[in-house]
């Protein structure tokens, strides 16, 4: 089984058509995936790697998924220390993820999910060896958490006053105005900074999970666009009858 050295293992699409082409079994399909997850994290191409492990994991059942636990171990510390990886609920969906429920890894990729900034400062305090055997670097996770607990403040509350942020994200009086451009250079949160009122005004924030409570949203969103959209066109027809 020979990987023509000119096709571009980034495109999805083309690893599909090979696991097609060549018939293969589910172990060669895993054995396939887990060497171009593996090339492709070589050419620090970490959104694509990332995109490979999720549809490895994506292709165990619940009668091998306990056998994926190392996949899932890597997908999961691949995802934490990726600076560009944000959302990670999707993971938590995957069959070998859940078969590490109860384990240390699954804890923390449950804090990376929903949790806030002092539920990981709290674990790193009880398992900093962990952490540490990881390769995880405990300022890029305070970082990113501290991005994350902004991003659940930002959905919950359209105003955040400094104070807030102060005490939530545990950062100084100084930082919170840098904290703030760095969090919108990420295009996760989107806000400006009243300095006068000492305060962060939100125009929109990425919802962390997106499960029934989103979806609720989301529909009401497009109904009332659908009703603005039926009301115009009333109005248009009705100054026009031809329209």
């Amino acid at each position: 089984m020979s990987v023509p050295a000119f096709i571009d293992i980034t495109e999805e699409d083309q690893v599909r058509k090979w696991i097609t082409d060549w018939n293969l079994n589910t172990e060669k399909k895993h054995t396939l995936l887990r060497l171009v997850y593996e090339a492709l994290v070589d050419c620090k191409k970490s959104e694509a790697a990332a995109k490979v492990m999720v549809e490895l994991l994506g292709s165990y059942t619940e009668d091998n998924a306990s056998q994926a636990r190392v996949d899932a171990h890597r997908c999961i510390v691949r995802a934490l220390k990726d600076p560009n990886t944000f959302l990670f609920d999707h993971l938590l969906a995957l069959k070998p993820v859940r078969f590490l429920e109860g384990e240390l890894i699954h804890d923390l990729l449950t804090i990376f999910v929903s949790a806030k900034l002092a539920a990981y400062v709290k674990f790193y305090q009880s398992n900093k060896d962990f952490i540490d055997s990881l390769g995880l670097s405990h300022e890029q996770n305070m970082a990113k958490m501290r991005l994350l607990t902004f991003m659940g403040m930002a959905v919950e509350f359209k105003e955040i006053s400094f104070d807030t942020m102060q005490q939530e994200l545990q950062i100084g009086a100084d930082d919170v105005e840098a904290f703030v451009i760095d969090a919108v250079r990420t295009k996760m949160v989107y806000c400006k900074i009243d300095q006068t009122q000492r305060k962060v005004v939100v125009s929109h924030s990425t919802h962390r999970t997106f499960g029934k409570q989103q979806w609720q949203q989301l529909y009401d969103t497009l109904s009332s666009w659908k009703q603005n959209l039926a009301t115009v066109k009333t109005s248009l027809q009705t100054l026009s009858p031809s329209a």
